[in-house]
Order: C-alpha cells, then sequence, then structure tokens
C-alpha cells in the first residue's frame, strides 16, 4: 500500500480510501465486516463515512452504516487500526435535525455525539463538513445562483470555533471540508491561520477521468497550502469500470437499482469518453477500473482515492490498482482524450 500524509500533519493515510457509503442499503452488514476485514489486512487503514449514509440518502437508512462500522470496532476491537473519516450533513434535508443542520451551535454537537454514538467511538479523526450551508453548485449542478439574503451564508468563523471545542475535547483529531469551492476553501484557510483556530486538512470532491474540473482552482490550493483531495467517484458511479457500455445495465448496480439518483454521469458525451479511455485501457493490456484509479491517484494534488465497491471482487480489483504503472505515453493518450471530451460529466 502507498501512504501520504493528511494535510500538514505527520498522519499517514492510505492512498486507497474505503468508502463506505453502500452499506446498509446496497450492502448488508455482512457484507460491510467483511470488506473492512480484507481493507484492513492489505493495508487500508483510511475509511471515510458520514451520518447520511446509507445512499441513496433517506429517513430509513440514516446513519445505518456508521452503525455498521461501529459494530465492526466492537467485534474486532480495532478501532485504533483506522484513521477514520466522518461528515456532518449540511442544510437541506428536513429529516436531519428538522432540517437546520447549521455548522454553528447544537446542530453540531448533536450531528457529532450522534455519529460518535452510532460508530461507538470515542474520537473520529477527520471531521467533515459534508457541503457547504451556503448556496453552492455542488453534486453536479451547473450554473451560480448567488442569493444575496442568504441566512449566514458566510458563518466562517463561528464554525471553525464551533469545531474547536470538540478539537479541544479530543472528540474530532483533525477538521475536513467536501463538495467546497475555491472560494469557500480560501476563507476557511485564511480565518483558521488568522484567528488561530483549527485548520482544514483535506477536501472530499469528485474526481475522475469525466470529471477533472478539480485541477482548475482547487488543484493549486490543494498544493500550495497542503490541503490535498480525497477525491470521491473515482470510478464515475461505475461508468470507468466499463460495465455499462454498450448500454448494459448489471442487476444489482447502482444505475439499475436507483437510476434516478445517480444521472450526474448520465451526459451526452458519457459514452463517447468512457469508450475512448477504455480503448487506451485494452491497448495497453490494463484493466479498465484500475486504470482510472490509478489516474486519480498519481496526481500530485490527490491525498487518498476513496472506492465504493459492493462485492469482493471490485474491492480487490480496486485495491490492487496500486501496482498499477502508468507511463508517459498512456497519460499522454488520457490527456488526447480530455481534450476531445473535456469534462463531460462536471
Amino acid at each position: 500500500m502507498n501512504y501520504r500524509n493528511l494535510g500538514n500533519t505527520d498522519l499517514k493515510v492510505s492512498t486507497i480510501c474505503l468508502g463506505t457509503m453502500t452499506w446498509g442499503e446496497q450492502n448488508s452488514q455482512v457484507e460491510g465486516f467483511d470488506q473492512m476485514d480484507y481493507a484492513l489486512d492489505q493495508g487500508v487503514n483510511f475509511w471515510d463515512t458520514a451520518e447520511i449514509y446509507s445512499v441513496p440518502p433517506k429517513k430509513e437508512t440514516f446513519g445505518h452504516t456508521e452503525i455498521i462500522i461501529g459494530n465492526w470496532f466492537k467485534k474486532t476491537k480495532k478501532r485504533n487500526k483506522v484513521i477514520l473519516a466522518s461528515k456532518v450533513a449540511g442544510p437541506s434535508r428536513n429529516y436531519v435535525r428538522d432540517g437546520e443542520n447549521s455548522f454553528a451551535g447544537k446542530n453540531l454537537k448533536d450531528a457529532l455525539d450522534g455519529s460518535l454514538k452510532r460508530l461507538q467511538t470515542d474520537y473520529i479523526d477527520l471531521y467533515q463538513l459534508h457541503w457547504p450551508e451556503r448556496n453552492v453548485n455542488s453534486f453536479g449542478q451547473l450554473g451560480y445562483s448567488h442569493k444575496e439574503d442568504e441566512r449566514e451564508w458566510n458563518n466562517f468563523h463561528d464554525t471553525l470555533e464551533n469545531l474547536k471545542k470538540f478539537v479541544d475535547e479530543g472528540k474530532i483529531r483533525y477538521i475536513g471540508l467536501s463538495n467546497e469551492t475555491p472560494w469557500g476553501t480560501s476563507k476557511f484557510l485564511q480565518i483558521s491561520e488568522k484567528k488561530n483556530l483549527p485548520r482544514m486538512m483535506s477536501i472530499q470532491n469528485p474526481y475522475n477521468l469525466l470529471n477533472r474540473t478539480y485541477e482548475v482552482g482547487l488543484a493549486e490550493i490543494s498544493i500550495r497550502d497542503q490541503i490535498g483531495l480525497l477525491a470521491y467517484s473515482p470510478l464515475a458511479s461505475g461508468y470507468l469500470s466499463g460495465k455499462y457500455r454498450n448500454n448494459q445495465l448489471p442487476k444489482n448496480s447502482r444505475i439499475e437499482r436507483d437510476g434516478d439518483f445517480w444521472t450526474r454521469y448520465d451526459k451526452p458525451n458519457t459514452s463517447k469518453a468512457v469508450d475512448s479511455y477504455f480503448e487506451i485501457s485494452e491497448r495497453y493490456n490494463l484493466n479498465f477500473a484500475q486504470m482510472s484509479l490509478k489516474f486519480c491517484e498519481i496526481q500530485k494534488f490527490v491525498t487518498s482515492v476513496i472506492i465504493g465497491a459492493t462485492t469482493m471482487e471490485q474491492l480487490k480489483t480496486n485495491i490492487e490498482s496500486i501496482n498499477v504503472k502508468l507511463s508517459d505515453e498512456i497519460k499522454k493518450e488520457i490527456n488526447n482524450v480530455q481534450k476531445v471530451y473535456p469534462n463531460p460529466c462536471p
């Protein structure tokens, strides 16, 4: 396994991060246990979850993934072997604390305490803000709609002050962002430095061969300010494994189960771009999913790549991507496809 520092800390996290969002919905607890056992044996010490998981998010499965992880910790007594990341939900989900999901005040305390209880742990290594409180074009939305009258839209200082309490109490080791913009990231970093408050150590945003928009703006911030990317959706919801090529719809796949939710990568040029990347993997005798994952892992601004497997076969294939080598020629061909089909699924 390969390891990198989390932000500017000495904490070494595996460059493959175990994603967990399907546990409790698409995967059972038994399957989640099997994945955790195998991943840890392979040196994957970095795991990511969120209070709002399982996905697709709904009231009935809120917190289910954290419960499964907590049950595994209780069974195995291996909490100290894992660098655990979780996330607090932002506003918009009415079933989460009645929709009042501010990152300041009591809401954050209730969210953190709830996660700690479900995870059966005293601390979370990396606690992330799942999406901003203010209006941003995240989760594949295009076009920025500015709202002058947004309530508490610029609440960065209060949020950091609130998080500091839990860092001081030992409930959180480090903090991070998710689905954040260059402006938001810079504001958090500026206020942390100016006010001597806890510093954001990571940004969990989408990054894959179909969506390289992170390279514009945020990649420079990641490198210069040591706030690395935790790349989610590196296989673009399975499109970059090749399983949906030629109009295939595998049984029990995300698109087959919940197609109305997973629309982000169903775009006009998706198939053309996927086929072009697949042909590169074929020419060089590479597994398509592994080539796609490796491309993410080798980027200088990436700290870790979050994989999400629903079968043990997928999990093994994904973890083995660390052994893949991408030559300069392969990387050039990949970049040439990006020029023809630039970010078809932003």
